[in-house]
């Protein structure tokens, strides 16, 4: 897949309209279209990844970044106090239907383990 191809790519790149609440250098996160809970966020970089699988040493920075948005988001949201989950899906059988590395921030209700 090429950055052309790929929906999150051309979000990060502001070619494709999407609601997004946090935006950096290397970093942009927006509202889910199909929310699980009342905050569902999705942090992405800009840069393409496939998923968690192809990060490499050099994305120690870029993953900083992407935990310190989630973070930030969380307090602005209002759920930093209740609680609230960051996950990231790597391949089909774990439920990954867009192949970008994207991270779930998701919040506002009672969560159970294990998900689904």
């Amino acid at each position: 897949m090429t950055a052309s191809d790929c929906s999150f790519c051309r979000i990060g790149a502001r070619e494709l309209a999407a609601d997004i609440v946090h935006a950096s250098d290397h970093v942009v996160a927006f509202r889910d279209i199909n929310p699980q809970a009342p905050v569902h966020i999705l942090l992405i970089p800009k840069d393409h990844i496939e998923s968690a699988a192809d990060i490499a040493d050099e994305h120690g920075d870029l993953l900083a970044d992407l935990i310190q948005a989630a973070a930030h988001l969380a307090r602005a949201e209002g759920v930093h106090q209740t609680g609230w989950r960051l996950v990231t899906n790597v391949g089909s059988d774990a439920g990954q239907s867009v192949r970008h590395l994207h991270f779930h921030l998701l919040g506002g209700r009672a969560m159970g383990w294990p998900p689904g």
